[in-house]
């Protein structure tokens, strides 16, 4: 246990790198398709409902799957400019890991959105707040507040489903912790030592998504 815990500390730097790359990229897409489910317009409305529909009935893995193995059996894909990124493990597990966690945030931020107070955005439209400054000064920080609980959760889920980019040859915390076994053949051990560091993640996570609710009062 001892022996393998520098390689799978020296590991871990990998799975940051992806929980926080996927979390970045897919807060953005997870609020622009909760945008559009609250859209009037019917296409844009089921546009986002059956990304999220779809994205979140299907397991991660499969989505990796298809993303790293299967749009390289697409021939007009392999000679076009998009092989340049589709034929790196590393960026397919960044685009499955985003359009997964997006998924899933598009529905916490849809929920948050559809709970702020219309009168609060009726005040604001009367003191002449313009739509765009009502969204980011207004609707969007009082969604994001109210989805911090929900959205720790994602957190924590995304960390460890990081876990599966080793499915793709990329060597984070889990794809280390199994070559490690293959050369030792001691699973018990060295999972003891990957499961405590990802344990240790998400207490780092969960604290601060209760620091973040107390700074800002959610309650």
């Amino acid at each position: 246990m001892l022996e393998s815990l520098p390689r799978l500390l020296n590991a871990t730097k990998l799975t940051i790198e992806l929980t926080i790359l996927s979390l970045f990229f897919g807060l953005f897409v997870g609020i622009f398709f909760a945008l559009l489910r609250t859209s009037k317009n019917k296409l844009l409305y089921f546009i986002s409902y059956y990304y999220s529909y779809i994205l979140r009935g299907t397991p991660l893995l499969v989505q990796i799957f298809i993303i790293y193995f299967g749009l390289g059996q697409v021939e007009w894909i392999r000679e076009s400019m998009l092989w340049i990124v589709l034929k790196e493990p590393y960026s397919c597990a960044i685009i499955a890991f985003t359009l997964n966690t997006g998924a899933y945030s598009s529905e916490i931020f849809r929920s948050a959105f559809e709970t702020v107070n219309i009168g609060i955005l009726e005040a604001a439209k009367g003191l002449g707040i313009n739509k765009i400054n009502t969204f980011f000064k207004i609707k969007l920080p009082i969604a994001i507040k109210q989805s911090l609980p929900a959205y720790g959760n994602e957190m924590i889920l995304m960390l460890k489903g990081t876990s599966l980019a080793s499915t793709v040859t990329l060597l984070d915390l889990t794809g280390v912790a199994k070559h490690i076994i293959s050369t030792t053949f001691r699973p018990v051990e060295v999972f003891i030592v990957a499961g405590s560091i990802y344990l240790l993640m998400t207490f780092i996570i969960h604290n601060f998504i209760k620091f973040l609710e107390k700074k800002y009062d959610y309650n």
